[in-house]
């Protein structure tokens, strides 16, 4: 593991940065999460990379080009960590204090989505705050320097190529400044830009409008967070992985069952002098042109069939469908079809998920924090969780304590509106209410 420690002790920074990055494209969680990508783009690589094999006389396995070989891929892994982030962060992040979101940019709300679900899907992904909005860099993207001491992140180097015949782009950032590199195909890593602040101030002259840089300045830290998807510091893909291959495979082996059935057999009586290769041939043919030649007289080929096992295989799959979700913590909405569900019934199908969820807001939070701090802030995320609920029912329990709760409180429990429209909401009803009650002057009577 190279650390910021040993960014320390180099002479020539071109150099380490390559070595860098090919270390941390050669590590562990990286190629985990290049097999969490596939996965969540539906390319699951057990299911894509098997092949159907047979058996030679001398026992060797090859492939079997007769038999079909469908490669059916579930979805599980992008709809389940697609579910968590936006149970948590579906609805935005508010912030106590006035203010706060329009200092990190009108798009933060979706940028730390992207951060999040990717930290999910990688283990791990990090924020950069830029001036007066917020970027996401992926893991596979961006390889960083942590402090041997702290475990805090000092610098690190965002790298990427849009085809393997360009070049190489990066950017290495550090607490005082980023500097830019470029690399050729083939070539080593070499200063594109020299190192600039990350807050620069320019004056653009009225004659021809060119910005011209006058001054700039820093944080005082690197403006770059990580942002773990849980405090196993690792992706979902790890312990998931085998149960959607299960799930894949079953799936995939009941369409070939279905497709070559496989379950038919054929009984040849008096054909003692054919080899093995002359049966197997014998049984090729009758698979793929559906007809063979059979000398009556002497001999008899009678085809049996059995049927497919749907049963069993059925009785799995909705077992490991079932396991999985368990075992991730996601809400199976199958289970709102048995009919209508009370308030309480819906909770209690939400405890899972709302552990999961927990773990996974207090990764947000610290990075969240940590953006703040650099601006000097200090507020804590809100989160409002985006779930099925029985609206009739809560709105019902939240009039009856209409009593004793002021109107913002009243808003934000209604599970119809978003906290966005509290403000707007909030005005309105100021505004009709000075037009509607009005002060009559009364005239008072003395008695002579």
């Amino acid at each position: 593991m190279i650390t910021y420690q040993d960014f320390l002790k180099e002479t020539n920074t071109a150099v380490f940065l390559s070595r860098l990055i090919s270390d941390h494209n050669a590590s562990s969680m990286v190629q985990t999460a290049h097999d969490a990508d596939l996965y969540d783009r539906r390319k699951n690589r057990t299911i894509n990379e098997y092949v159907q094999k047979m058996y030679t006389l001398s026992g060797l396995a090859v492939q079997d080009y007769t038999a079909s070989n469908n490669k059916l891929a579930s979805n599980f892994f992008n709809r389940l960590n697609t579910q968590r982030a936006t149970y948590s962060l579906g609805n935005g992040i508010t912030f106590n204090s006035e203010g706060v979101k329009e200092r990190l940019g009108i798009d933060f709300d979706t940028r730390i989505m992207e951060g999040g679900r990717l930290a999910l899907i990688h283990g791990l992904s990090f924020v950069f705050f830029n001036v007066d909005r917020v970027h996401v860099f992926p893991l596979t993207e961006f390889a960083p320097l942590w402090d041997e001491e702290t475990g805090a992140l000092r610098a690190g180097v965002r790298y990427w190529r849009i085809d393997p015949e360009k070049p190489l782009q990066a950017v290495f950032y550090e607490e005082d400044g980023y500097t830019v590199y470029r690399a050729q195909s083939g070539s080593n890593l070499e200063i594109a830009e020299e190192k600039r602040p990350y807050r620069e101030r320019v004056r653009i002259v009225p004659a021809d409008d060119t910005p011209e840089v006058i001054g700039g300045d820093n944080y005082g830290a690197l403006p770059i967070v990580p942002l773990w998807g849980s405090r196993l510091h690792q992706s979902t893909l790890i312990g998931m992985q085998q149960q959607i291959d299960s799930y894949d495979l079953i799936c995939s082996g009941f369409a070939n069952d279905l497709e070559d059935c496989a379950q038919i057999y054929w009984l040849l009586e008096n054909y003692g002098g054919m080899t093995d290769a002359d049966m197997a041939r014998f049984r090729d043919r009758l698979k793929l042109q559906h007809i063979a030649v059979a000398d009556t007289t002497e001999g008899r080929v009678t085809p049996y069939t059995q049927e497919l096992p749907t049963t069993a295989r059925q009785a799995y799959l909705e077992m490991m469908r079932s396991r999985i979700y368990e075992d991730f913590g996601g809400l199976d909405t199958v289970s709102f079809s048995a009919g209508q569900k009370t308030a309480t019934e819906i909770q209690a199908m939400y405890q899972p998920m709302d552990e999961q969820a927990d773990d996974f807001e207090f990764q947000i939070i610290e990075a969240v924090q940590a953006i703040l701090r650099l601006i000097g802030i200090e507020d804590t995320p809100i989160f409002k969780r985006n779930r099925i609920t029985n609206q009739l029912e809560q709105v019902q329990l939240v009039m009856m304590e209409a009593d004793v709760l002021d109107s913002e409180t009243l808003l934000r429990k209604l599970p119809n509106i978003t906290d966005d429209e509290i403000p707007d909401i909030l005005a309105k009803r100021d505004a009709e209410g000075g037009g509607r009650f009005t002060t009559e002057e009364t005239e008072e009577v003395f008695d002579v």
